[in-house]
């Protein structure tokens, strides 16, 4: 290691620390020495070319390292994963080293051109692309086998070798997003260009999500209070108050899109190439050529992993879904025994017991939601999808499926099967208030709590040793390699998916649910953003354009809203007198209704533009600008053959 770490000697007045690996206790030196090597080795013998140092604490060294990169190496790094960045002329433009002079606030000595999030997400991609080339097994440990193309760092996890990477917060930073995001109680807009710019697209986005969702439900919201107070049993009432909430939800979701392209644009992630996307880390196959690229990489038959998709992921979904059907009968098998009981009684007690059954139900479908997660990971991730997008869009998949069915499934039964509008709207409350409580307590007051103690328990330790400056960064690292890991936005996008559905599946029978998602909406912005600063160890920032499969998953829910409160009108007593002789006549109508229903929406969906013109102008300025670039190039090019000719 001693040549290894003379090289970093060079670099060390400029190193800035960005990212942490932490190894396990008692790994072996000829592996420390192996890997550290791999990273700091040129990109032409297959290393990442970045910088790396040991922690140094009053212990001496741990098996801890500091990463980081020269101001040089994150500049190319910038190009190779196609950053966007702002122009002189304002215009946004992917980044090249060469014409790294006409970006707006680039200068050589500028070392903050590229955020730190930025410069995280570069590194990142540099450790997860360290791929094996002859090795056969990890030096050390010769049953932790390699072959070409296995991700080193993949293997390195799996192996138990390394414990994790993290990205290092930025304390003085982190102390100003704070204090402006959540640090007082205020009525305004999230600081989303700074969360952007400290946590990444992804994260800032899911933030832009959240407040718009929460403030496009506060006409619903303000609508369903007279509706849920003088109207309650006249259910032919409804028809305006659920026209209006079909209409919204459109709207809304195209609003949404037009919102989301000005954001992403002025973040540059509009104009991301994802085509050449790299193979995620934990896909494995045989050492190929890109096709498309020329690049070497994995490659991995799509035969075999469409067997296992068909063949063993759909028969345990559907098994699960089965699971989760024969739950719900025993959940109205609760129900009937509290509806007996109350009968026989006819006490307060018994009162309060007809609402034991939708608790229970609600906290078993929390329990199954998390279980069937991780059994959903396992196999997305034994599938082997060569692309993130493409392993996420499997687990999304799978994971709203069983969600879908197992927290609506029972509120179908009891609309349509039932036909007790009574116990829909008590199980449709009861649900809906009690999933918002165990999520609010699981996902920020329980891990805040623990993080606090931790805090305060490292504090203590620290000031009974006499620690110096130097000992400040040690701190740091050892206070966030204990923090919890974010896991990204799936759960939380899920969380405001299936409030969706509460909100606008049966709008209808109880206008409240708007109310309550209101409510708790604005108390999650905050509580997220609480976790996100103190509870969690820095997520790496990731690119996205968009809000991807959520959408469509969003505009399937408004479209099966019609459908449902449609059929729930049709079988109103109110609408029902209305067709007194042929029962026929009333399907036809709400069939027609249904249909007039969706057609407004698709026509609306058409009409409203995805992107706003000024964005779309300049989007096409930028593709003619592009193509004549390319001209110019073959013209150089022709020029030149027939100068030589």
């Amino acid at each position: 290691m001693v040549e290894s770490w003379s090289f970093l000697d060079t670099a060390e007045s400029n190193f800035r620390p960005l990212v942490v690996i932490e190894l396990a206790k008692g790994t072996k030196e000829e592996t420390i020495e192996w890997f550290t090597k791999r990273i700091v080795d040129k990109k032409a013998n297959g290393g990442a070319q970045l910088l790396i140092k040991p922690l140094v604490t009053e212990n001496g060294v741990e098996n801890i390292y500091l990463v980081g990169a020269s101001h040089l190496r994150l500049l190319l790094g910038a190009e190779t994963v196609g950053l966007v960045k702002e122009c002189s002329d304002n215009s946004m433009r992917t980044f090249t080293y060469s014409s790294r002079k006409t970006f707006k606030h680039f200068a050589d000595d500028n070392h903050n051109f590229l955020t730190m999030a930025e410069c995280q997400y570069i590194i990142k991609h540099e450790l997860e692309n360290l791929r094996a080339k002859d090795e056969k097994m990890i030096p050390g440990y010769p049953q932790a086998k390699l072959y070409p193309g296995k991700s080193i760092v993949r293997r390195l996890l799996t192996s138990g070798i390394l414990v994790q990477i993290f990205p290092l917060h930025d304390r003085e930073e982190l102390k100003k997003l704070c204090h402006s995001w959540y640090g007082r109680v205020k009525i305004g807009y999230q600081p989303l260009d700074d969360i952007r710019c400290y946590f990444g697209e992804t994260i800032a986005l899911y933030f832009g999500f959240l407040e718009y969702f929460t403030f496009a439900l506060i006409p619903m919201a303000v609508i369903g209070i007279p509706y849920y107070m003088f109207a309650w049993e006249d259910y032919d009432k409804y028809v305006m108050f659920a026209t209006f909430n079909l209409l919204w939800s459109t709207v809304i979701l195209e609003v949404w899109k037009r919102i989301c392209a000005i954001l992403t644009y002025r973040w540059g992630t509009l104009l991301m190439k994802r085509q050449f996307e790299e193979p995620r880390p934990g896909f494995h196959g045989v050492l190929g050529i890109n096709p498309v690229t020329g690049r070497e990489e994995p490659v991995y038959s799509s035969i075999k992993r469409q067997l296992r998709i068909y063949l063993v992921s759909l028969p345990f979904v559907c098994l699960c879904l089965y699971f989760s059907l024969y739950v719900m009968m025993i959940y109205f098998d609760l129900e009937q025994w509290a509806l007996d009981y109350h009968k026989e009684n006819e006490s307060n007690f018994s009162s309060l017991m007809l609402y034991v059954p939708s608790i229970i139900y609600a906290v078993v479908i929390e329990i199954m939601n998390r279980i069937y997660r991780y059994a959903a990971e396992f196999l997305t991730s034994w599938e082997n999808h060569r692309l993130e997008s493409s392993y996420q869009n499997h687990l999304i998949l799978k994971v709203l499926v069983f969600n879908f069915l197992n927290c609506f499934a029972s509120l179908f039964y009891i609309a349509f099967v039932l036909f007790d509008m009574k116990l829909l709207r008590q199980s449709l409350a009861t649900l809906l208030i009690t999933s918002q409580i165990l999520n609010q307590f699981a996902e920020s007051l329980l891990p805040y709590w623990l993080q606090k103690r931790y805090n305060r328990r490292m504090k203590k330790r620290m000031c009974s040793k006499k620690t110096d400056t130097d000992l400040s960064l040690a701190e740091q690292v050892n206070m966030e390699k204990e923090m919890g890991t974010y896991l990204g936005t799936f759960d939380d996008y899920l969380e405001l998916f299936l409030q969706f559905g509460y909100v606008s599946l049966f709008s209808c029978v109880y206008p409240l649910a708007a109310v309550f998602a209101v409510l708790n909406n604005i108390t999650e912005i905050y509580s997220d953003a609480l976790k996100m600063c103190r509870v969690y160890k820095r997520p790496f920032a990731e690119p996205t354009a968009n809000i991807g499969v959520w959408q469509l998953a969003f505009e399937t829910m408004s479209v099966i809203s019609v459908v449902t409160n449609c059929i729930l009108i049709g079988m109103s007593p109110e609408v029902d007198a209305l067709f007194p002789d042929s029962k026929m006549d009333l399907v036809l109508t709400v069939a027609l209704v249904e249909h007039l229903l969706l057609a407004i929406k698709f026509i609306m969906a058409f009409v409203i533009p995805d992107k706003p013109r000024d964005i779309q102008m300049k989007l096409a300025k930028l593709e003619f600008e592009s193509l004549e670039a390319l001209k110019q190039q073959v013209r150089m090019q022709l020029h030149f053959l027939l100068i030589h000719h």
